[in-house]
């Protein structure tokens, strides 16, 4: 009978046995990343064995900057998932890289070899003190014995002159060791924050009707993370294709270092809203304004540097970017920046870990721009503290961040690639972004650093002519005209140019109004020389009846000083009447083409070494003469 007892108990009991819950605490490397203009997706994959009935698993020492709503899992098909959250845990924090670990601890010696330092000088500055309230010796009553003022005074010259060199030692070692400590702090702004910083976790419950292994897949959005694109431009001579280096300049400080991953740069920006813009009703009358829409300004160049509002410290590794576009740099050591701006832009964005983001007007070309820190930079997800709960299972009581139980391949046609290319790449076009796939695994280190990693590397077919408008600007420019270039899946961004293997400036790559040609100067050729002058002979005023007649004329000479025919294209203009009463007459505009709508004249001709063109432009003004017209 007992033993009839005890096996119904047991009989009973293994239900409740098999479905008892267990914990898994997982340590993951990243696995694939793809960068995006801001932010980055990451991927982290890991096999585990998975004992029948509930399971909860933890994916512990995660970036603390992690979207959480862009958590997603995926796992076998005889596995469910029962739950997904994530959150951050402030009792652990990240470990310090190596590297920083040094170097804040030869900070630290530093610190205290400069409060020594300010001892010893705190020191003698006291005995210096002493001495100097102490020079009068034997009183006012009576007189000083000769020997014995010789003697104090030679001792307070010697002690004096001691310790005033003394003092001098001190001060340069002080200030020594503090040039050496500043040094030390920008190499720890380059690798990071040293702040203590938590971590993210994800923790999801899944179920398995058997022992089964498991290959996990988690994946997230994180933040602190970018790329902007930027440009090598090279010409040998103007026979040659041009050579375009297109390249990746990619920063992650998400606390995550990524060690030989899977790496992607992408054009897509998920930060950018996504919903398509609409009019709104444009209600005519006398007491409204028309509605308001983004407007825009135009600059050429903008500097500046990027410092903490408090400390007025600079901020190095801070990302700026010109707010709708993909060209953006990010500060140096010195907190400083420089950018050129193209047309119709008129935001700055500047981001940096810790502080809040900023959306400013473009006001001036030079602008200094205090960050403020961020009390909200890691609370913005929900925390889940640890005080309340006896295990990580009960942590998993929020709705689901994300499940996904297919596998999506995202790619459609590939691009032909260029016959060189510094690292092996593929580029994917997908429906809205263009993806470059770095078949070479990578290793991007979490810090304010910046890497510049070059992924594409094309021979343009390119057709030369020089440029120039000499009413302007004296000079000539080389423009590279390139046919066909919408295949390259190019970005707006800045570009070094290089012409003749000599760095000859940079300029922007504005993508977004370029027509059928993309137009690239390659700078300023000081062989080729232009001269304007205005003929005096024709600057003259005459009457005519109840009007007046002013003609004035322009003599300009291109001579060509380089040893090969180049193609030339100038710019000049006559002016354009706005009113009836004014009439404007071309006299002489030496084969030049006359663009009525906006006075533009324009000569295209080839020239010769050692040649030179001589071209007149002559026009006439007739308007009432109890007017005054000023004419150039």
């Amino acid at each position: 009978m007992k033993i009839y007892k005890f096996l119904v108990f047991v009989l009973l009991s293994f239900p409740v046995m098999a479905q008892e819950k267990s914990d898994l605490i997982l340590k993951t490397d990243v696995s694939e990343a793809t960068v995006f203009i801001n932010g980055a997706q990451v991927i982290r994959r890991k096999t585990v064995d998975l004992q029948p009935g509930k399971t909860t698993i933890k994916f512990a020492n995660l970036s603390p900057y992690i979207d959480g709503k862009s958590v997603q899992v995926k796992v076998n098909s005889k596995v469910i998932v029962l739950s997904v959250n994530h959150q951050l845990n402030f009792t652990d924090s990240l470990k310090q890289s190596n590297e920083l670990e040094k170097l804040i601890a030869k900070v630290q010696i530093l610190n205290d070899k400069i409060n020594l330092e300010n001892t010893n000088l705190d020191i003698i500055n006291e005995e210096l003190t002493f001495l100097h309230d102490n020079r009068n010796i034997g009183g006012t009553a009576q007189g000083v014995n000769l020997i014995n003022l010789k003697e104090t005074a030679n001792y307070y010259h010697e002690r004096v002159s001691f310790l005033k060199l003394k003092e001098i030692d001190v001060k340069k070692a002080i200030e020594n060791l503090t040039e050496e400590k500043n040094g030390l702090e920008k190499q720890e702004n380059q690798l990071g924050n040293t702040k203590p910083t938590p971590v993210g976790e994800v923790l999801m419950e899944v179920d398995s009707k058997t022992a089964v292994k498991c290959d996990l897949e988690l994946s997230y959005y994180v933040n602190n993370a970018g790329w902007y694109p930027s440009y090598d431009i090279r010409a040998n001579t103007i026979e040659d294709p041009v050579q375009l280096i297109y390249k990746a300049n990619i920063h992650q400080n998400t606390k995550e270092d990524w060690k030989n991953i899977k790496l992607k740069v992408s054009s897509a920006n998920p930060n950018v809203g996504n919903v398509a813009p609409q009019l709104k009703t444009y209600l005519l009358d006398y007491y409204t304004k028309p509605p308001k829409y983004d407007g825009s300004t135009s600059s050429n160049q903008i500097s500046g540097r990027i410092l903490d509002s408090n400390t007025k410290e600079p901020l190095v590794g801070a990302s700026i970017m010109i707010k709708g576009t993909t060209i953006g740099t990010v500060s140096n050591t010195d907190g400083n920046f420089e950018l050129s701006l193209p047309n119709n832009v008129d935001k700055l964005q500047v981001s940096y870990i810790g502080y809040i983001t900023q959306v400013l007007p473009i006001s001036n070309s030079q602008m200094n721009i205090f960050m403020r820190e961020s009390q909200k930079s890691l609370d913005e997800v929900v925390v889940v503290g640890y005080g309340t709960q006896n295990n990580i299972g009960e942590a998993l009581q929020g709705r689901v961040a994300g499940l996904d139980n297919n596998i999506r391949i995202r790619g459609a046609s590939i691009m032909k690639k260029a016959e060189f290319t510094p690292l092996p790449t593929n580029q994917i076009e997908n429906q809205t972004n263009v993806e470059f796939e770095i078949k070479t695994p990578y290793s991007i280190a979490s810090g304010n650093k910046n890497l510049s990693v070059e992924v594409e590397h094309y021979d343009l077919p390119a057709q030369y002519e020089y440029y120039s408008v000499p009413k302007v600007d004296k000079d000539a420019f080389l423009l590279a005209n390139i046919v066909d270039w919408g295949k390259y899946n190019l970005l707006e961004g800045e570009a070094n140019i290089f012409f003749e293997n000599t760095f000859v400036g940079k300029t922007i790559l504005d993508v977004r109004y370029t027509s059928d040609t993309l137009n690239i100067s390659l700078g300023r050729d000081k062989n080729v020389i232009i001269s304007r002058e205005k003929v005096k002979d024709y600057n003259k005023k005459q009457f005519f009846g109840n009007k007046k007649e002013d003609t004035r004329a322009w003599k300009i000479i291109v001579k060509n000083n380089k040893k090969q025919t180049i193609n030339f294209v100038l710019l000049d203009q006559i002016p354009v009447s706005s009113m009836e009463e004014i009439e404007v007459s071309p006299e002489n505009l030496s084969g030049g083409i006359l663009n009525k709508e906006n006075g533009e004249v324009k000569w295209k001709f080839d020239l010769k070494p050692s040649d030179k063109k001589e071209l007149e432009l002559k026009y006439t003004v007739k308007y009432p003469k109890d007017k005054i017209l000023s004419i150039e």
